[in-house]
């Protein structure tokens, strides 16, 4: 494979590089257009240059050229046809939640340390069904989220300035923007195309949906309630304000599909102080920001909830385990774990009046462990502390490596 000016996305490589050779399947999961087949690519190029010898077998299910591998036989089949004996074989799917009970084959070929095995999906229910049951401790899962902040501006070729932020907040962190003018039309003609192939392919045509109207109606009203506390059956009622009737089932179900597809993540709420999840009441955030303003208009009115989306996303980028925190009365923002650790955070346009200042820190304030406590505001003036706090930039935040 022919190195093409790749973009080297270092955090993916180095998670990835540590289980080259070795007997696990290594899964790269997340919406489409992400970048998965890209970091795919880069494990190719670093393959063949540390092991000139090896034998790469590479299968593209968006690519016509592989239409006739639709089953667990014909994707073993295929791979046995292609084997090349006495060398390592490493094979590389991309997309295999095209393939038909792929599971049994990625099983089957994991017996035979010849072959070291890759692959990509863009559907979470690959690994919560067939896959865990038949592969269990058999494979490593990489979540590939669309660009970090940092990664926004080494693609564009910017520098880390107020309008960088700004733009990376209205278009987004699709890798592909960067062939394309960061302007409106152009961006967002780009990501309603992409919208349509996640909603279309990954949504209506997996799951057979039938109602399609209400599942774009639904989008669009996660779009408007960004970091807004939710259960299906608030939604549901919600509806049916609106003349429009849905069972609160039939809710939970298009949730479920929306998240599956890595369209939107759902965030659970958590007690603070017994750690204990709560079945009911739910945050939902985008997985790239463009594509949610892409399919609800990008208004200023909007920066708290698209600030708020910005910072689950850098939490999940920096590999914390993030849940809304309930404290009394209380709402804590994003209560995030890592290794044992903790952070909690609170997220606020602007820091002007005294009784917002009292709310974002008092609420940290009442937390009585010693673990770190930010808040990040767009306020020009930060760096400060109070009783400990940290008070951040987003612009600054977002650049850190937590």
């Amino acid at each position: 494979m022919q190195e093409n000016n790749f973009i080297i996305r270092s955090k993916y490589q180095n998670k990835i590089t540590p289980f080259i050779g070795k007997q696990l399947i290594k899964v790269l999961t997340g919406q489409r257009r992400v970048g998965k087949s890209f970091i795919l690519k880069q494990i190719i190029l670093q393959i063949e240059k540390e092991d000139p010898t090896a034998h790469i077998l590479y299968i593209n299910k968006e690519d016509m050229s592989f239409d006739s591998i639709q089953t667990a036989h014909d994707l073993n089949n295929y791979v046995l046809q292609h084997t090349k004996e006495g060398i390592k074989n490493y094979v590389f799917i991309d997309e295999i939640q095209e393939i038909a009970q792929f599971e049994k084959a990625m099983r089957s070929l994991l017996l035979n340390p010849t072959y070291d095995l890759y692959c990509t999906g863009s559907n979470a229910n690959m690994l919560s069904g067939e896959l865990s049951t038949f592969l269990s401790g058999r494979f490593i899962e990489i979540p590939i989220f669309s660009l970090s902040y940092n990664e926004f501006l080494l693609f564009h070729q910017l520098e880390n300035s107020n309008t960088s932020l700004m733009s990376y907040l209205k278009f987004g962190g699709l890798p592909y923007l960067k062939h394309l003018d960061l302007k409106d039309d152009i961006v967002y003609d780009y990501l309603k195309g992409v919208y349509n192939t996640i909603i279309y392919r990954d949504v209506i045509l997996r799951n057979e949906i039938r109602n399609t109207a209400f599942l774009e109606n639904l989008t669009l009203f996660l779009s408007d309630n960004i970091g807004h506390l939710f259960s299906a059956k608030k939604i549901s009622n919600y509806l049916m304000s609106q003349q429009v009737n849905i069972a609160t089932s039939q809710v939970l179900n298009y949730l479920n599909h929306l998240s599956s597809a890595y369209l939107v993540h759902r965030v659970k709420r958590m007690n603070v102080n017994g750690k204990k999840i709560f079945e009911i009441g739910e945050k939902f955030y985008f997985e790239d920001l463009g594509l949610r303003n892409a399919i609800f208009e990008y208004k200023q009115t909007d920066i708290g909830k698209i600030m708020e989306n910005a910072v689950y996303k850098h939490l999940l980028y920096n590999d914390y385990e993030v849940k809304i925190g309930q404290l009394g009365q209380n709402e804590i923002d994003f209560v995030c774990k890592r290794k044992g650790e903790y952070l909690y955070l609170q997220v606020c346009y602007l820091l002007q009046e005294q009784a917002t200042i009292d709310r974002e820190f008092g609420n940290l304030e009442k937390i009585k462990d010693n673990y770190p406590k930010m808040v990040v505001s767009m306020d020009e003036f930060s760096g400060n502390t109070r009783n400990g706090i940290q008070h951040i930039h987003l612009r600054d935040f977002l650049s850190k490596t937590l």
